[in-house]
């Protein structure tokens, strides 16, 4: 959309984009149709063709950008307060307990196979939700930092984007094992890591 929206006309996009995001998760990004999402919405051909006038890939788009949201979302309130060892434990349990329940299926993967990486706004939807994820990171070891629970010499963005390529390679395998145990060890090494630099005090 290029034109603002009335807050009415945002909740009608919305529960369009949200009850796609159910359809697709359900149904799979090759079998669902526009018919199927606008039914699960519950608004008319007319509606979903104002709100996202190129039909189904713009629709999509807008899906994974919801898909992307949910992401850091689902790590929340822990992803956003990494200040200490206990919520460094309990974001690992939350990342691992929301991909073993995802499972072998990546919706993101699966409207971006489709839509195409290089589709106009896709690959940003990839780089922002990457930059934000590890930003957040970067906070959490930057936390540990100020509250004297690592060492000085860590480097906080080398430290956030090891953290969060441990996770994707994770997350990949366990899209093709089904397992999470490399999710789990990779989490768990890399917090080791950090903890292994503590003062002796800490």
């Amino acid at each position: 959309m290029t034109t603002a929206l009335t807050p009415k006309g945002e909740t009608t996009r919305a529960r369009i984009i949200a009850g796609a995001a159910e359809v697709l998760r359900e149904q799979g990004v090759a079998s669902a149709t526009l018919n199927d999402m606008r039914n699960r919405s519950g608004t008319s051909k007319s509606q979903l063709f104002h709100y996202f006038p190129d039909g189904k890939d713009q629709l999509l788009l807008a899906v994974a950008q919801y898909e992307a949201d949910r992401v850091l979302d689902d790590q929340q309130p822990y992803l956003g307060c990494l200040d200490s060892w206990q919520a460094w434990y309990r974001w690992r349990d939350t990342v691992v307990q929301r991909y073993e329940l995802q499972g072998d299926q990546c919706p993101m993967g699966s409207l971006f196979q489709h839509i195409g990486r290089s589709t106009p706004g896709a690959r940003a939807i990839v780089v922002e939700l990457m930059r934000q994820w590890q930003q957040s990171l970067a906070t959490g070891v930057q936390a540990l930092h100020d509250r004297g629970l690592i060492g000085t010499q860590v480097d906080v963005e080398q430290a956030a984007a090891a953290l969060l390529a441990g996770i994707q390679g994770g997350v990949s395998l366990l899209l093709s094992t089904g397992q999470s145990v490399h999710l789990r060890a990779a989490l768990d090494f890399w917090i080791t890591q950090l903890r292994s630099t503590a003062p002796v005090s800490a």
